[in-house]
């Protein structure tokens, strides 16, 4: 499809997905397991194959649980462990985050897991639209060499937080990329990309298919019985409509 002026990154936690956005237009992969708890870490056989089947780069997620991203020195260690495997195979870069307890970027965990994604690329994602000071924030991550920052503008969708992202934008001043995310569509992408000035932007076009599955059974694997019947997977027409804009 060319190369495109805005770039797409689409957000993925299986194989079916990858070859999807792949065949989309997506520029690039943010690689990750429990899309619908935010996005966990990969497992090292899944970032492997995505390596190995994808012409385009591939992020991984480096988070070890749900809920806060408040870590303890032991989920640090385990992060830095993380990254360090995530490297060996040959991955592009990693995607983090973390905070203390106040919303304020612990300095020395942060500086730690830079150190260790040394020679790849670093993205800061949402944990950014927690942060209680992001103006400082955006100086510390810029100083740590982040290529860029995933955020929605510290609201619940980039649409909303629009007016936020300009401004982070215009603080960044083209230091760092400022790429906007959540609830990103083909109805509003190009207004955020055109109040923002964002040269790229982040969704996982949801969409789900029926399980292939065609036994019956009264057992549920899940907290509910639907997840069992419908698959997660990425819809190649919400990828493609938001290609077709850029």
């Amino acid at each position: 499809m060319g190369k495109s002026k805005v770039k797409i990154e689409v957000c993925i936690d299986n194989i079916e997905s990858l070859h999807t956005a792949i065949e989309a237009g997506a520029d690039r992969i943010e690689l990750c397991s429990a899309l619908a708890l935010g996005g966990l870490s990969p497992s090292c056989a899944l970032l492997s194959y995505a390596i190995a089947n994808s012409p385009i780069p591939i992020y991984a997620m480096v988070r070890p649980r749900s809920g806060d991203f408040v870590y303890s020195a032991a989920e640090v260690d385990m992060m830095c462990f993380e990254i360090e495997q995530f490297k060996s195979l040959g991955v592009h870069g990693v995607v983090l985050g973390l905070l203390d307890s106040e919303g304020l970027l612990p300095q020395a965990d942060l500086k730690r897991l830079v150190e260790a994604a040394n020679g790849v690329g670093l993205t800061f994602h949402r944990a950014f639209d927690l942060c209680s000071d992001w103006q400082n924030a955006l100086e510390t991550l810029i100083d740590f060499g982040f290529e860029r920052i995933l955020s929605s503008g510290q609201r619940a969708s980039a649409i909303e937080g629009i007016a936020t992202l300009e401004a982070m934008a215009t603080q960044a001043d083209d230091r760092i990329k400022i790429m906007p995310g959540a609830g990103l569509n083909a109805s509003n992408a190009q207004q955020i990309v055109e109040q923002t000035g964002a040269g790229e932007v982040h969704l996982s076009g949801k969409g789900k298919r029926e399980s292939l599955f065609t036994g019956t059974s009264n057992a549920v694997m899940g907290q509910d019985a639907d997840l069992d019947r419908w698959i997660d997977v990425t819809d190649f027409k919400k990828v493609a409509a938001v290609r077709r804009l850029f």
